[in-house]
């Protein structure tokens, strides 16, 4: 190199030095916030928060016996306002700050030193404030998931005990580990708005409750027929419409990916509806309505992890195997296995999540998940990264082990407070009138 391009490349070096060093180039380097990207993620909000009430609220009682109603609507609800306290206060900084590989910090404690114009690191285009409720959003649905395990029989106070140690020992360090830069998203698993975190988790924590509690009484050889299928199909529509903002807004901004999720979460759905309604046709001479909403939410259960990853007519396919597994885990696994899963959340929302979080190892396409630090993305075994099936399978294994060690050790803990199941009198007599006061005329 001559003195002249020396000299050349000094100058240069000094200019972008001071360039850098600007206040100009400070702001404009700095996280800010956006308008656009705030605005979208408000309503996403406001559509998770609806899928609990009232979709899942409507959707399980749609399912329940006339006389455990309002029963199951009073779990969601409880849900809501005890989940979002807990992680208000201390939740949200466990997941969502610090760098830990196992758990957070207690910098967020109380939301202490959130303002109007803090910005998480993982969110940086929309208020911290805004990336605290959307979070806590998902922490409600989760816990209210895996009530439908054991609806018709869990006392309402032992599940009170369950949403607040459940959240703080198993979600919120799941959640962590995945989404909040703990030792899962560090080796690589992926899971764009809950496989893991939400369906598996919730899915391995119910059939372990239905395990620990028993089955229902009668169950078997009673009728323990839906006592109003119409509000589980108002259900369904709340849900299916809330699941836009769920995994849409998993892209934390208005652009083409949060777009793309939505297209792909739709046609899973469509695809899950359709394969449930037509194996059930082919093997029960007709198709059920119950069938048909089951399959809808397997189809959005199944997505859910891959939707920000895949193509919409790779989603149609994963909306297929969604139909046909978890069609096959509700009709005959459950059998086989011999647990009273009242609603199916580990045979739809388990064996979904399990199934989206292996097969978006398979699908994921680079160009959806491309930025300036990682041009190409995150890709599938399809577009030649086998060790992306390695680190899905290592997210389920510990999802699985720690979702049900922990659920068990919970509920022995509870049943040694307070029982878990409400007497045998209190459940033929149904838990509207024995646990709430309260019955529907």
């Amino acid at each position: 190199m001559t003195q002249a391009h020396q000299r050349l490349a000094t100058l240069a070096l000094a200019f972008a030095a001071a360039i850098a060093a600007s206040p100009a180039f400070a702001q404009a380097a700095a996280p800010k916030i956006d308008g656009a990207d705030t605005a979208w993620m408000i309503g996403a909000t406001g559509l998770v928060l609806m899928m609990t009430i009232p979709g899942l609220a409507l959707f399980y009682a749609g399912m329940v016996r006339k006389k455990n109603v309002l029963a199951t609507m009073a779990q969601s609800l409880a849900a809501v306002f005890l989940v979002s306290i807990v992680w208000a206060v201390i939740g949200y900084s466990l997941a969502f700050t610090g760098e830990g590989a196992v758990i957070g910090t207690l910098d967020r404690i109380f939301l202490n030193g959130m303002t109007m114009e803090s910005i998480s690191p993982l969110a940086k285009t929309i208020p911290e404030s805004l990336f605290m409720i959307y979070q806590m959003t998902f922490a409600v649905i989760t816990v209210a998931l895996v009530a439908g395990s054991v609806a018709d029989r869990m006392r309402f106070s032992a599940y009170l005990w369950f949403c607040v140690l459940w959240l703080l020992i198993v979600y919120v360090p799941i959640a962590h580990w995945v989404w909040g830069g703990g030792f899962l998203g560090v080796y690589g698993t992926i899971d764009f708005a809950g496989g893991l975190v939400v369906h598996v988790n919730a899915g391995i924590a119910g059939v372990v409750a239905a395990y620990v509690i028993g089955a229902r009484r009668g169950y078997g050889h009673d009728n323990l027929a839906p006592f109003d299928l119409s509000l589980a199909v108002i259900g369904t529509g709340l849900l299916w419409v809330g699941w836009f903002g769920f995994n849409g807004g998993s892209a934390l901004g208005a652009n083409g990916r949060a777009a793309m999720a939505i297209v792909s979460t739709h046609m899973a759905a469509c695809a899950g509806a359709f394969t449930w309604m037509a194996l059930e046709w082919w093997t029960r001479g007709k198709p059920s309505v119950l069938g048909m909403i089951s399959g809808a939410i397997a189809g959005l259960g199944t997505i859910t992890p891959a939707s920000g990853f895949v193509m919409p007519m790779q989603a149609v396919l994963i909306g297929i195997v969604a139909g046909g597994m978890c069609f096959w885990a509700c009709t005959w696994l459950k059998i086989k296995l011999g647990y009273d899963d009242s609603l199916d959340v580990f045979g739809v929302h388990g064996i979904g999540g399990f199934t989206g979080t292996v097969l978006v190892g398979v699908f994921a396409v680079g160009a959806l998940s491309a930025t300036p630090e990682m041009p190409g993305g995150i890709k599938g075994l399809l577009e030649g990264n086998p060790q992306q099936m390695v680190a899905q399978a290592y997210g389920l294994v510990v999802t699985i082990l720690w979702s049900g060690i922990a659920t068990f050790l919970i509920l022995k803990l509870i049943g040694a407070m307070v029982p878990l199941r409400v007497r045998q009198e209190d459940e033929v007599m149904g838990l509207d009138v024995s646990q709430h006061g309260e019955a529907l005329q």
